[in-house]
């Protein structure tokens, strides 16, 4: 394991006994670790210094929100500084769906779909009038224009229909594509195969809330079905079933905003 940055003497207790190892899996810029307590209980931290600092302390907020509304890692401990933050929270049962994806034989995936079909329609069924987060597509979009200016966009990183873009050409894109109708409700608004966990076939939680809020519906199923394009065609439809849209319902213009608005983060 690389060096452990220090962390604070309240946390140092909690964490004290622990086997801790780092986890490189993720893309959510902060320093993860698996720890290991004595009587086997898995916990997670999360550190984040500079800018990132902000984005954890979003996590946990929603966090905090979320418990009792929706399948959410419990939180132990929070704690911030002006330039680093920390946050300590439970294990969720079982594991990504990502890797229950790859582990299953053709016949077994769209069971597996249908089930994170219907764990999003609960969240997105969640009054929108009491979640405290907007997260809309303008804010979004800003947010998007402030890293596209700062050079933070990986191009890298784009999905394969956009490897040789620019930053510039895949902004451009986003311009003409714009919704100009949304379908508001309470989104994770980072709902991939890598943050849902299921155990048995039923989905027990996700992961990375930190940018949860009031926006477009889009936003979450266009990651979703993005990422199940990774295993071949024909997901899409037992998802959209279990989730309640069908196809001469859905916006083909809405899920390729959401998917270009994705390769900015």
């Amino acid at each position: 394991m690389d060096e452990t940055p220090a962390i604070p003497p309240a946390l140092a207790d909690l964490l004290a006994g622990c086997e801790r190892h780092v986890v490189n899996v993720g893309e959510s810029g902060a320093r993860v670790e698996r720890l290991v307590r004595r009587d086997g209980e898995v916990l997670f931290l999360k550190q984040s210094t500079g800018a990132r600092r902000s984005e954890l302390e979003d996590e946990f907020v929603r966090l905090r929100w979320l418990a009792g509304r929706w399948p959410v890692p419990a939180v132990r401990h929070f704690q911030a500084t002006t330039d680093r933050a920390w946050l300590l929270t439970e294990a969720l049962p079982g594991r990504s769906a990502a890797t229950w994806l790859e582990e299953a034989a053709p016949a077994q995936r769209p069971a597996l779909v249908r089930s994170l079909g219907r764990f999003l329609r609960e969240l997105h069924a969640l009054p929108t009038v009491l979640c405290p987060f907007l997260t809309g597509h303008a804010l979004r979009l800003a947010q998007a224009q402030a890293r596209l200016i700062a050079g933070e966009i990986d191009t890298d990183d784009f999905d394969p229909e956009r490897q040789g873009w620019s930053a510039g050409q895949v902004w451009e894109a986003l311009q003409h594509t714009r919704p100009t109708v949304t379908e508001d409700v309470v989104t994770h608004g980072d709902f991939s195969l890598d943050n849902v966990f299921l155990q048995r076939g039923v989905v027990t939680g996700c992961l990375d809330v930190g940018r949860a809020g009031v926006a477009d519906r889009y936003q979450d199923l266009a990651i979703l079905t993005n990422c199940l394009t990774e295993f071949g065609p024909g997901l899409e439809e037992p998802f959209f079933d279990a989730y309640g849209l069908p196809a001469a319902q859905r916006d083909p213009r809405r899920l390729e905003f959401h998917r270009l608005l994705d390769e900015c983060f």
